[in-house]
Parts: structure tokens; C-alpha cells; sequence
């Protein structure tokens, strides 16, 4: 009583039937160390039961099992099998037999990638030997095998003196969980003596298929339990029928070795512990409607089109709109499956449909516990996001004509794989510059524009764009939502990228034109000095005699100090400055220091009154009144040029930069004599010097 009370507490906890698996395996370790006669009779005791649940639970009669951790390796098996029985002498002359009649191996288009290169390298049969069966083109379901075009193949190899061999029927496509017509492929395969094998990807459809009986008269099926049920590390399991134990041996589908059988020993517990009913029920979980429908749901996001196209089929839109559709779908699977990591959605590729988001919970619910309410989590952001998907995809040719408009300083990217309202670059004045230089100041400006832009309060995201990308040096932009003012927000880039060239040629040129300032005035100093001599003879410069007599009669010098003007790249007379102590052309900082402003509580690059009825009016977005642009200017404390220009001063013996305001603290260069030195100056202060 303890034991069972224990047990069905454990069965309240999801993933508990994956505890047994690993169990299972750690007990075949302990097993395989028993004697031979024990280990016999326990292997063939737990494959004769685990063979017989699983032929009951997908009422597969008379069947036989092979367990192999390859899931592919069961169908390889089967085809030996078949060779082996179809050619009598193959035993004992080997691959020659084969000569006389080809064998043919046949799948559908829509089938599992590189199954039949597989099949044939393992079997050490020619390509030629595979026949690949397209799906249906005018009706049925495109994902299904055309069953009068498979007729006529057959019909076609047959005269060529070749031999249908098997036929690889779909329970489950890979991507969209499609099912071939069974019945009638089975009544097509016994006309012609063919073996009919079902596979499926993933097995999407077989276990609910199977729970009926479409599927019983199959003659073999490979089944992938261990994902339906959430069971770690469970092998795959082929059922087939044949009566002659000899051929299947000959074939590797038994095994006389104790050892071999023990890999069903994990599935064999796992099955004790959940029982029928309880595979059943997680079987069923899996389902959409009904037992019968398809445990797949795919959905495709698809801007709406004029009435005149295919009614919204990829069909209906050029290339570049299929990769931009493309580009999206494949962003709304990630983000479904970062915002509902439970819910295992993921992204699938189409040939006909493109890029598709697929919902497959019956190999995902039972390893990620997926429930009722993570679906409507999904429902709920998925409303949202295809809101954001729709007013991105209705701006991006807003944010394509504006981009146009800033030419040649922004110039529009074309990338069809991003998805997100677009990507742009900035690109700098190339005048006196080479492709390098130009490139690497491009890269510079971009860089810098990006990390700009991104510590911008605004919701919307800027980045380098695709990891693997082909453009560089871009900014990409994401996804936006409908009262993003696209205007606003191109101004805003070019003004942006602007400055920061402005800011990045000024310090490029500063250095060169305080060195011409500096020996320009070198110049000037040697040569107030020389005149200075003349004025006052010889007899002064004397260190003894000049002191006398500068007591008895001082010296009146008629030399000026010189401002060297930064940004003009000359030297003016400091006369102005010294009769009224004031520095001229120096702005106030508070007038030039302007940011990015919006109302309060409002973000950036948001229309002021935007709702979503306006939305629903028209497909794009206008530009934003014309207050709000002009309460958008872009600040200059932090990416424009100090609008005050750094002098120079000087006098008889000494010349020096004063840097008014802020940029003042660079420092203070100093010349006497010829020579120069650095000197820290205080904010706000001039340094004068007289000679002595």
C-alpha cells in the first residue's frame, strides 16, 4: 500500500515518466552483468512485451520490433530486408544479382532531406536507383505524394526492365505534418508487389493517425516515441511484418545477442509506469480538434494585397516582397518563442509557402509542459506583435522616401532579410579624401551615430544589423509601431551623423592650425623682439647696465600683444581685448545648448495626438507639426562643436592660447624666447606676461 500511494504521488508531477527512461538505462547496466541464461530469458521477456504494447497501442497485428538509436537506420534495414526476399540468390551472390534488375527505391518530393542519399549509401546502391515522386499540382494538397504521376513511374520502370522495389510514404512531412493518401498508396503498392514503408519526419500525424486504422495495413513504420512522451534519450522503434525469421536476421532487425535487446529496457519501463490509458491521454493532449486532425497548426504572417492578386499568397508578391515577408515571419517566430518560451514555437521553411511559424506540441508539450493558458499567452502576444508587424511593414516606404530626401549625406540600404522599418548610412563629404580614408571615416561616423542613437530615449531599437550580414557599416532600424514619426525620425539621423562629422573635422584640423598659429607667431615675436632692440639700443639689453638705465629712464614699448582666432587661422591685435577686458566672440554656452525636448511623459520620435483610428485610415505616416519639430533640435553640449574659439595672445616676449569656457581646461601653450611649454590655466582667466 505504501509502494502504490508513493507511485501515484509521483504521477501527479509532469516529467516523471522521464525519470523512469533514465532509469531504465542505468538498470540495463546492472542487467547486462547476469548470467547468460538469466540475461537471455530477461531481455527476450522485456522485447516480447515492449513488441506487444507497442504493435496493441498503433493496432499493428502480427507485427515484429526493431529498437535503433538511428532513426533512420530502421527503413535501411527494412530495404535489406526486402532486397534479400525479392532476390533469391542475393545471399550468396551479392550486389550482382542486382544487375539483371534494378532495384528502385521511391519517396516523395516532400519528404525528409537526404533520406534517399542515405538509403543508398548504406545499401550501396546507384542514385539512379532512387526515384523522387512529385507532389500533387493541381488537386489535393501540394504537400502530398501525386499518386497518378507514382502510377506512371512505375509503369515506365517496369518496361525498362527495372524492379519497384519500396515505396517511403509520408505520415508527417517535415515541415507542415502533411499525410499521403495510405490506403490508396497501399492498394497501389500490392498491384505491384512493392513493400510500403511509413515515415515520418517527426511523426507529426502518426500516433493520432494511428490511433484509428488508417495506417495497420502498412507492411512497415518507424516510430520516434520518446518525443511524443517526453522520454530522454528513448531509441526509435521500426514495426514490420515478415514470417521468415531467417531473412529478418540476415537483414540486422533481430539480433541474437542478450545485450542488443536490452535497448528497449528504457521504453519498456516507461510504458509499465504511464500504462495505455496514460499514453493515450498525452497522445491526445497533443491534438488541435480531433483525434483525426493534424497535431500542427502553421501560420504565416502576409501584408494584405489589392483584390487583383492571389488572394494573398506568396504567388502574389514579387521576390523582394516574398524575403521581406520572409524576414518578417522568421522575427515573429523568435520573438514568440522568447516571449513564450513554454509554448516550443519555431520557424520552418516552406518551398512553396516560404517562411512559416509552426506549432507542433506533440514534441514539444510533454518536454516543455506546455498548457491551455501558454496558448493564450501566445494569442495575446501574437495580436500584438502583428500590430507591430503591420505599421512597420505600411512605414517602410515613408522611411525609403525620406531617406531619399537627406541624399548624398543619408543614403538608403537596400536589405530585404531585415525586419524592421530599414536600414540607412551615413555618408561623410569626401572632398580631399581617398576611397580609404573615406571608408574608415565612414565607419567612424557610423559607429559613433549608432551609439547616439542608441542612448536615445525611444523604444525603438538601432543596431549593426544581421550578424552575417553583407552591408556595413549601416544603421539598421526595428520594428515600429503606427505613431512613429518617420520624418522626425530621418531628420533626426542626418542631423545627428551631421555633427558628428562637423565635430570629428574640427579636432581633425585643430591640431594642425594651433601649429601654423604657434610659428606664425614665433615669427612675430623674433620680430617685435628685433624691432624692440632697435628701439632701445644695445645698451639696455646688458643685464647690469640695462637695469640702471631702465630705473633712471623706463623703457615705453609701442609692441602689441596677438589673439590667434582658432577657427579664422589668424592673428589679430590684442589692443581690443586689453581696453575692454573682455574676450571678443565669446558666445554664451547657455544660448548655444540645445537637447532633444519632448512634452512631458511623451517619447521620442512620437506623434503628439496619434491614435490608433488614424491608423486604420491610411497606410503611412506624415510629418509631425511643426512645434514639435521645433522643440526636436538635436543638443549640441554633447555632439556639436564648441561654438567659441580658442585665441591666442601675445606680447613682446610671450605668445599664449587662451581657450575661453570649457575648453579652456585642454591647457595653455606658452612661448618665450622661441621655445614652448604646457600650462594648466584656470576657467575664465588670461594669462599676460611682460619680458624682462
Amino acid at each position: 500500500m505504501m509502494k502504490l500511494l508513493f507511485v501515484s504521488s509521483r504521477m501527479q508531477h509532469v516529467g516523471e515518466q522521464g525519470h523512469m527512461a533514465l532509469l531504465g538505462h542505468s538498470l540495463a547496466a546492472y542487467i547486462s552483468v547476469l548470467d547468460r541464461e538469466r540475461l537471455r530469458k530477461l531481455t527476450t521477456r522485456i522485447l516480447s512485451d515492449t513488441t506487444l504494447w507497442l504493435c496493441r497501442l498503433f493496432r499493428y497485428e502480427n507485427g515484429s520490433a526493431y529498437f535503433h538509436e538511428d532513426d533512420r537506420d530502421g527503413l535501411v534495414k527494412v530495404c535489406r530486408l526486402v532486397i534479400n526476399a525479392r532476390y533469391e540468390e542475393y545471399a550468396s551472390e551479392g550486389y550482382s544479382v542486382l544487375g539483371s534488375r534494378q532495384p528502385v527505391i521511391y519517396q516523395s518530393a516532400s519528404g525528409r532531406p537526404g533520406l534517399g542519399q542515405h538509403l543508398c549509401s548504406q545499401l550501396g546502391l546507384p542514385l539512379s536507383s532512387l526515384c523522387t515522386v512529385p507532389c500533387n499540382t493541381i488537386f489535393g494538397s501540394q504537400h502530398q505524394m501525386d499518386i497518378a504521376l507514382l502510377d506512371k513511374l512505375i509503369k515506365e520502370d517496369i518496361e525498362a526492365r527495372k524492379l519497384p522495389l519500396l515505396l517511403v510514404a509520408n505520415a508527417g512531412t517535415p515541415g507542415a505534418g502533411h499525410t499521403d493518401k495510405l490506403a490508396r498508396l497501399k492498394d497501389l503498392c500490392d498491384q505491384y508487389s512493392m513493400w510500403l514503408h511509413v515515415e515520418g519526419w517527426v511523426n507529426y500525424y502518426t500516433p493520432t493517425l494511428l490511433l484509428g486504422r488508417a495506417a495497420s495495413r502498412s507492411d512497415s513504420m518507424t516510430l520516434t516515441p520518446g518525443q511524443w512522451l517526453g522520454l530522454p534519450a528513448v531509441t526509435a522503434v521500426t514495426l514490420y511484418r515478415h514470417e521468415d525469421p531467417a531473412l529478418s536476421l540476415a537483414a540486422g532487425l533481430t539480433s541474437s545477442q542478450p545485450v542488443a535487446k536490452l535497448r528497449a529496457l528504457p521504453l519498456w519501463l516507461s510504458l509499465q509506469y504511464l500504462g495505455h490509458s496514460g499514453i493515450v491521454q498525452k497522445i491526445r493532449h497533443s491534438t488541435v480538434e480531433d483525434e483525426l486532425s493534424s497535431p500542427v497548426v502553421l501560420f504565416r504572417f502576409s501584408q494584405e494585397i489589392s483584390s487583383a492578386s492571389s488572394g494573398g499568397s506568396v504567388e502574389g508578391h514579387c521576390a523582394g516582397e516574398k524575403e521581406v515577408l520572409d524576414a518578417f515571419n522568421r522575427w515573429l517566430g523568435e520573438q514568440l518563442l522568447q516571449l513564450v518560451p513554454t509554448s516550443g514555437v519555431d520557424v520552418v521553411e516552406l518551398e512553396d509557402e516560404g517562411t512559416c511559424v509552426r506549432f507542433s506540441p506533440l514534441l514539444t508539450a510533454e518536454v516543455l509542459g506546455t498548457q491551455e493558458e501558454n496558448i493564450v499567452d501566445i494569442m495575446e502576444k501574437l495580436s500584438e506583435l502583428v500590430s507591430v508587424m503591420c505599421s512597420t511593414m505600411c512605414l517602410r516606404q515613408d522611411f525609403r522616401e525620406e531617406s531619399h530626401r537627406h541624399s548624398p549625406s543619408l543614403s538608403y540600404v537596400q536589405q530585404l532579410s531585415w525586419p524592421g522599418l530599414g536600414a540607412v548610412r551615413y555618408e561623410p563629404r569626401a572632398e580631399g579624401m581617398d576611397e580609404s580614408r573615406r571608408k574608415q571615416e565612414m565607419q567612424k561616423i557610423n559607429s559613433e551615430l549608432l551609439k547616439k542613437l542608441q542612448d536615445l530615449e525611444t523604444d525603438i531599437i538601432f543596431s549593426t544589423g544581421p550578424e552575417f550580414g553583407t552591408e556595413e557599416d549601416c544603421i539598421f532600424v526595428g520594428m515600429v509601431t503606427e505613431d512613429v514619426d518617420v520624418s522626425e525620425l530621418v531628420d533626426t539621423l542626418a542631423s545627428l551623423g551631421r555633427d558628428i562629422e562637423e565635430s570629428g573635422r574640427l579636432l581633425d584640423n585643430m591640431t594642425e592650425v594651433v601649429r601654423k598659429g604657434i610659428l606664425e607667431a614665433e615669427l612675430q615675436l623674433q620680430k617685435a623682439n628685433e624691432e624692440k632692440l632697435m628701439e632701445e639700443g644695445a645698451l639696455r639689453q646688458l643685464p647690469l647696465v640695462g637695469s640702471v638705465l631702465n630705473w633712471f629712464s623706463p623703457s615705453q614699448s609701442s609692441i602689441k600683444g596677438r589673439t590667434f582666432n582658432l577657427a579664422a587661422g589668424s592673428l589679430d591685435s590684442t589692443e581690443t581685448t586689453y581696453s575692454t577686458k573682455a574676450q571678443p566672440g565669446r558666445p554664451s554656452l547657455q544660448d548655444s545648448s540645445t537637447s532633444l525636448r519632448k512634452q512631458p511623459g511623451q517619447r521620442l520620435f512620437r506623434r503628439s495626438g496619434a491614435g490608433s483610428d488614424s491608423f486604420s485610415e491610411t497606410s503611412s505616416i506624415g510629418p509631425a507639426e511643426e512645434t514639435t519639430r521645433d522643440t526636436s533640435a538635436i543638443p549640441s553640449e554633447s555632439i556639436n562643436p564648441p561654438a567659441s574659439h580658442p585665441v591666442v595672445e601675445e606680447d613682446p616676449h610671450t605668445a599664449s592660447v587662451v581657450v575661453p569656457g570649457y575648453i579652456q581646461e585642454t591647457g595653455q601653450v606658452q612661448l618665450e624666447d622661441g621655445g614652448a611649454s604646457e600650462e594648466r590655466v584656470p576657467d575664465g582667466q588670461e594669462v599676460e606676461q611682460s619680458g624682462e
